[in-house]
């Protein structure tokens, strides 16, 4: 199984307390049922300790195409602009594995001009992809996240839930709802780029399958 990972997560009493987070987060988004079979994952990869200077969020999309599809897409490391309209261009340096890094220059109109970022995780198993921002010209210092692929249904048809966590520094003279409220917007806007391609995809699939 391909598992690698450069950092930890919180254990122990933090941990608990940010269990608790997400699960305060995921209320009303899924029922308990739900939040029973993802707790695993939720423990794993999406409960970051939070400090004071910290904010935390927990985004979801759920979208009707095959997991492998979707993942298809979130896996490419060196080429995030394939979902994720904000970047112009991305330069990477590795082999697409865990420690490689990647230059992000961003269009224009955005408060931010670049940023370089590590991947922290990748589990082409599991469908899980983390990466950290060590640097740039933007706002979000020490922003982490990391994005988990679930099987689910929707309308009794295959589907994937997408879930994406993040932790940022507040940055001076913001709030964290601010800070919340900025990312979450470009998070949110992210997945549903990727939910729109990953559907096209999937029906094209499905087109092709039947043809044959």
């Amino acid at each position: 199984m391909s598992v690698h990972q450069l950092w930890k997560f919180p254990r122990g009493t933090e941990c608990s307390e940010a269990m608790q987070i997400v699960k305060n987060h995921l209320m009303g988004q899924l029922s308990s049922e739900q939040l029973a079979q993802l707790h695993d994952s939720i423990w794993s990869y999406h409960s970051h300790f939070v400090g004071a200077d910290k904010c935390f969020s927990i985004v979801m999309q759920r979208i009707q195409a095959p997991i492998h599809v979707v993942w298809s897409s979130v896996r490419r490391f060196d080429k995030p602009q394939a979902y994720k309209p904000f970047i112009r261009s991305c330069s990477m340096s590795g082999d697409g594995q865990v420690g490689s890094t990647r230059v992000l220059e961003l269009v224009s109109g955005l408060p931010a001009a670049s940023s370089m970022e590590r991947l922290e995780i990748f589990d082409d198993e599991r469908h899980i992809l983390s990466f950290k921002i060590l640097g740039g010209q933007h706002r979000l210092n020490n922003y982490c996240s990391t994005t988990t692929l679930h099987e689910c249904s929707v309308d009794g048809q295959l589907a994937t839930l997408v879930m994406e966590s993040y932790v940022v520094d507040i940055p001076a003279g913001n709030s964290r709802e601010e800070t919340r409220l900025f990312a979450d917007t470009i998070v949110k806007y992210n997945l549903q780029t990727l939910a729109h391609i990953s559907e096209m995809e999937g029906r094209h699939q499905s087109v092709e399958e039947t043809s044959s």
